[in-house]
């Protein structure tokens, strides 16, 4: 061994056991926070302020997503000597809401599967769960109105979102595809994957099911058929990848939304989700939008749903930029709520970043 290599080994040793001091420091820097303030020590703004600050900061040669990462892990930790969350999402493991929740939350809190996204509604506002993760919209397949109707409905708050990139793989026990005679996937996912299906595998019948985890279970059991899900189903279930990142757009996204009884303090890069419906008469959608544009408050997305109330009457789903407490936000919320027949505003929370 030559002696630089030594050196830097010895190094490296010398900078872990810094590291590892210095965690330690910080911990209990967190569990006396925690005594302090004997509550809940989940503060989403906080969170993303510090990882906002981070990557800023980095001097390289990490890249600032896995200097996130490594702090989100850390963070998470911290968080688990005090109180370990606990966070619902649409089940069962393997799914992508589990792996958006894991990026979000980090490896600490108690992930609670579900049956479906309303069950996630339910086991928050029951307390079974503080947190809960559900899907609200893919760049390729729009919205999931479920989520928005339940939103609607319900008194829970947004605070906090994520941004997952989808990657979706043909699975299977088999080393190859010649002897598979089904393949099964959520319908989304079929969807997403529909051009090259159409090209590599048009022959193969095509079962849809609840989730992406339940497909790559099936594929597990059934060893004529095949599974797209994701990576982490498949290291869960056993599964080979025949194919990998078959979806048909590479940008291909999810956004998930993060739902508690609260949303999040100003972050400083911040958004506003809100829903709002029109009175029935001419010009009235100008009314509701104007506002926004007078006090220079950005509209980032703006989504029709019919409304449970009557025959051809829609709400709109609307996200802006900024928190309900900026001033220029809280203008146009109170000019708003003075125009529109309904308002209810979901919550306001940090931006994602991919």
């Amino acid at each position: 061994m030559s002696d630089e290599l030594l050196n830097l080994r010895n190094t490296i040793d010398r900078l872990d056991e810094e590291i590892l001091a210095r965690l330690a420091e910080r911990a209990r820097s967190a569990q006396r926070i925690g005594e302090i303030k004997r509550g809940n020590l989940y503060r989403p703004e906080r969170e993303a302020q510090v990882l906002r600050r981070l990557a800023e900061a980095n001097p390289g040669p990490l890249p600032d997503q896995s200097v996130q990462r490594i702090f989100r892990e850390i963070m998470s930790a911290c968080l688990a000597l005090e109180h370990p969350l606990r966070v619902a999402y649409l089940g069962p493991a393997g799914t992508f809401s589990e792996s958006a929740a894991r990026k979000h939350f980090g490896s600490a809190p108690a992930l609670v599967p579900t049956a479906a996204i309303d069950d996630v509604f339910r086991a928050v506002e029951a307390g079974n769960a503080e947190y809960g993760v559900v899907p609200v919209e893919n760049s390729t397949e729009g919205a999931v109105g479920g989520t928005l109707d339940l939103l609607l409905a319900n008194p829970l708050k947004i605070c906090g979102e994520i941004k997952l990139r989808i990657h979706q793989h043909l699975l299977s026990k088999a080393e190859g595809i010649g002897a598979a005679k089904r393949l099964y996937s959520h319908s989304q996912s079929l969807a997403q994957c529909h051009e090259w299906l159409n090209r590599n595998l048009a022959h193969l019948s095509r079962v849809p099911v609840a989730s992406n985890a339940e497909a790559a279970r099936l594929a597990a059991e059934d060893p004529e058929s095949c599974a797209i899900a994701g990576e982490a189903a498949a290291e869960l279930y056993g599964l080979n990848v025949l194919a990998a990142n078959i979806e048909d757009d590479p940008n291909n996204t999810t956004r998930f939304l993060v739902i508690a009884h609260h949303d999040a303090g100003p972050s400083g890069s911040d958004k506003t989700s809100l829903v709002c419906s029109a009175p029935n008469r001419p010009g009235a959608m100008h009314s509701l939008l104007e506002p926004l544009a007078r006090h220079g408050v950005d509209m980032t997305k703006l989504q029709s749903r019919p409304a449970r109330g009557g025959l051809w009457e829609y709400v709109f789903y609307v996200d802006v930029d900024g928190h309900r407490e900026d001033a220029e936000v809280a203008a146009a919320l109170k000019e708003l709520n003075e125009r529109a027949a309904f308002v209810k505003v979901l919550g306001s929370y940090p931006v994602a970043a991919i």
